[in-house]
């Protein structure tokens, strides 16, 4: 005599199940790269039908695009929280700064380089680093600004000060994909250099020390 046991399939709460979707993809385009960002591959990655991620994202270029913004946003979140109810502006900014520069920070550059290249061809990604181009700009002239505020910081342009900041780090985050020799010290300092100079802290007052 068999017996069986019918196993009472979990049908996941529609918002849940987007977000754990959204989730997936997120990971795949911050280590894998936003090309490998598919439906069958998002599938596969859950243990699901390729109809049911279309069923959620009936356009590949949706998915790509909410994958990015979803890790960028993340990204943007750890590097420079929009809660700070604890720590000095200069202390906030000298974390951003120290997360910005090295190997970990690589794969967020890589993002962004991925991203905005395929941007070219797809508007829907387009409008997404955009949007999330004035997050970053957004978030950290908010910080610049309670700098300016609490008496650490003293710019008349925060907004310029800001885009300084951001282009330095975007001109030293382009070399991610490729091997460069090890640069000098004051190369790689040069986010710091130029944040201490447009803010007009003395040099070393960005130094992360934790």
């Amino acid at each position: 005599m068999s017996s069986s046991v019918q196993r009472k399939r979990i049908r996941k709460d529609p918002a849940a199940r987007r977000a754990e979707i959204v989730d997936a993809a997120a990971a795949i385009a911050l280590g894998e790269g936003l090309e490998c960002v598919t439906l069958r591959r998002i599938g596969e990655e859950l243990a699901v039908r390729p109809g049911l991620i279309s069923h959620y994202f009936p356009s590949a270029e949706d998915l790509v695009a909410e994958a990015f913004g979803s890790a960028a946003a993340a990204e943007l979140d750890r590097l420079l929280p929009a809660e700070r109810s604890t720590g000095s502006p200069t202390g906030h900014l000298a974390r951003f700064l120290a997360h910005t520069l090295g190997e970990a920070y690589d794969a967020v550059s890589r993002l962004w380089i991925n991203a905005r290249h395929l941007s070219r061809y797809r508007p829907v990604l387009r409008d997404r680093v955009a949007g999330q181009e004035a997050a970053w700009r957004g978030r950290l002239e908010d910080l610049i600004r309670d700098g300016v505020a609490a008496g650490e910081f003293r710019t008349d342009d925060p907004p310029a000060a800001t885009i300084q900041i951001l282009v330095v780090l975007d001109g030293l985050g382009a070399h991610a994909n490729t091997v460069t020799p090890e640069r000098p010290a004051a190369v790689l300092r040069m986010p710091l250099t130029t944040a201490e100079r447009e803010l007009g802290l003395p040099p070393g007052a960005l130094d992360h020390t934790d």
